[in-house]
Order: C-alpha cells, then sequence, then structure tokens
C-alpha cells in the first residue's frame, strides 16, 4: 500500500520563519546602554572624589601655612627677645663696674689725702690711724658688694678655699694637716671663691 508524502503544513512554515533570532547589533545597542550609564555613575564618583581632594589638600595647604607663618613669627620673636637680653646683659655688667668704680672713688680720695698729710707729718701714730681708717674703708667696701676675706686662722687645710704653697714640719702634733702661715689673703664673694688664699701647712 502506498504512503502518501506528507507536505509540512503552510502555518508551521510561516510560524518558524516569523521567529527571527535577535540581531547581533540589538543585543550590542543593550549592553552598550548599561555600559555608558555605569560610565557616567563612574565618572560622577570619580568628581566628588576629586572635588574632596582638592577641598583636604587645600586645608591641608592653609594649615601648613598659617603654622609656618607661627614659626616664623616665632623664631623672629625669640631672636629679638635673645638679642635684647644680651643687650641688656652687657648694660647691667656696663653699670655695675661704674657703680662699683664710682664707690672706690672716695676711698681713693682718702687714700691721696693720706699720702700727702703723711709728707709732712711727724707723728707717725696719726698717720697709722688714717690708714687704719682706709683700710677699714676698703674692707666696708667689699662686704657691700658680698666680697669678704676667707679666715685662715687656726684653720685645717682645705682645699675648697685654701692653696698651699708649701709644707713645713709641724711645731706640734695639733697642728698637722693645720695652716701655719697665711702668704696671701683668699676672698670670697658671696658663695663663691674669687681668690684662694695662699698658705703654709704644717705636716
Amino acid at each position: 500500500m502506498k504512503q502518501k508524502n506528507e507536505k509540512p503544513l503552510a502555518n508551521e512554515t510561516t510560524a518558524d520563519q516569523n521567529e527571527k533570532p535577535l540581531e547581533p547589533n540589538a543585543e550590542k545597542t543593550i549592553f552598550g546602554t548599561e555600559e555608558s550609564g555605569d560610565e557616567l555613575l563612574l565618572s560622577e564618583e570619580e568628581s566628588i572624589a576629586d572635588a574632596k581632594l582638592k577641598e583636604e589638600i587645600e586645608s591641608l595647604q592653609k594649615k601648613y601655612d598659617d603654622l609656618n607663618d607661627a614659626h616664623l613669627r616665632l623664631m623672629a620673636e625669640f631672636d629679638n627677645y635673645r638679642k635684647r637680653t644680651l643687650r641688656e646683659k652687657a648694660d647691667m655688667i656696663k653699670s655695675a663696674g661704674e657703680s662699683v668704680i664710682v664707690n672706690v672713688l672716695p676711698l681713693i680720695d682718702d687714700l691721696e689725702r693720706g699720702l700727702k698729710t703723711a709728707e709732712n707729718a711727724s707723728d707717725v701714730q696719726a698717720i697709722k690711724e688714717g690708714m687704719d681708717l682706709i683700710y677699714s674703708k676698703f674692707l666696708s667696701f667689699l662686704k657691700q658688694n658680698g666680697v669678704t676675706p676667707i679666715d685662715t686662722t687656726n684653720c685645717a687645710f682645705d682645699t675648697t678655699y685654701h692653696e698651699a704653697i708649701t709644707t713645713i714640719p709641724a711645731p706640734t702634733e695639733a697642728q698637722k694637716g693645720k695652716i701655719i702661715d697665711s702668704v696671701q689673703k683668699g676672698y670670697m664673694m658671696r658663695d663663691k671663691v674669687i681668690r684662694y688664699a695662699k698658705v703654709i701647712v704644717g705636716e
């Protein structure tokens, strides 16, 4: 028995033909639109970040400029203070020196008068009394300026205040290590030794 040749239905053929695949250009258009949106968003975020960074840099630059200006002003003020202090110190030393000289002048006047009187004086005792008076005035002047003699009478030798120029056998056992004689007086200005007493020490 003969089979009939089956023919495709016209409707099915038409439907298959109508279902066309998406064109490649259409897919590119869709994805291209999404990528453009992402790029715009990223570009906007970068612009905001750049603006913030620029603002932060400007703020830091301003802080640096302010600190640098303050540092320069402080250095200038310190330099002025240093110069002023040195000038005041020099003036103080100069004034102190002038004050000392002014106070010494009356003592020199007394000494000159004493020497003039001694030229024609026959009274030795009067001359001695005059010299003692001048000497007392000198000691008083030194004391007023904080200068005092270093005591060496019956004292044990002490390198803090004394300078031994020589040693001799001690006359007695008790005088060993003690000052036997003073060759030159020593002086202190307040708590500082300005000249050591030169002494002879018993051994």
